[in-house]
């Protein structure tokens, strides 16, 4: 089941460009982080506070038809807005080529955690960098398909 709701596009313009070049696309063009060549996927999420659907790319972790969305904000203090639309709104949509389809978004703890989160690492060391510049635990969420 496709959400449902208001579309409001991010207030960073780039976001909001790379969103819109993947979309009218498929996936096909802006499928990669600013064109650095690290491959991105695009979320969808019900916003936490306005109900309004938000979309981000995210890095491309993926394993087994499962994807993992590290909440990084590039080592920054305090989570993406995305973390707390997530929390509150665990179904959503991932599009990973021209179709998006539902997942449901799981915040991960302990082993499971530990595990998904040296993936993501080995899939993209960046984030590892990322951690090195915050103290809090950047949270790992793992989006699994809907039936």
């Amino acid at each position: 089941m496709a959400l449902s709701g208001t579309y409001a596009p991010s207030k960073s313009e780039w976001v909001r460009d790379q969103v819109e070049t993947y979309e009218a696309s498929g996936g096909e063009r802006g499928n990669t982080l600013r064109d650095s060549g690290e491959p991105i996927v695009v979320i969808t999420s019900v916003g936490a506070h306005s109900g309004n659907l938000r979309k981000n790319p995210v890095m491309r972790v993926e394993r087994d038809g499962k994807y993992v969305a590290i909440a990084s904000k590039g080592g920054a203090p305090d989570h993406p807005e995305w973390y707390h639309n997530f929390v509150a709104h665990p179904e959503v949509e991932l599009q990973d080529g021209p179709e998006p389809h539902g997942y449901t978004a799981r915040l991960l703890s302990g082993d499971e955690r530990r595990e998904w989160w040296d993936y993501a690492v080995a899939t993209w060391s960046t984030y590892g960098e990322y951690q090195k510049k915050t103290e809090r635990e950047i949270p790992v969420f793992l989006l699994e398909p809907r039936d």
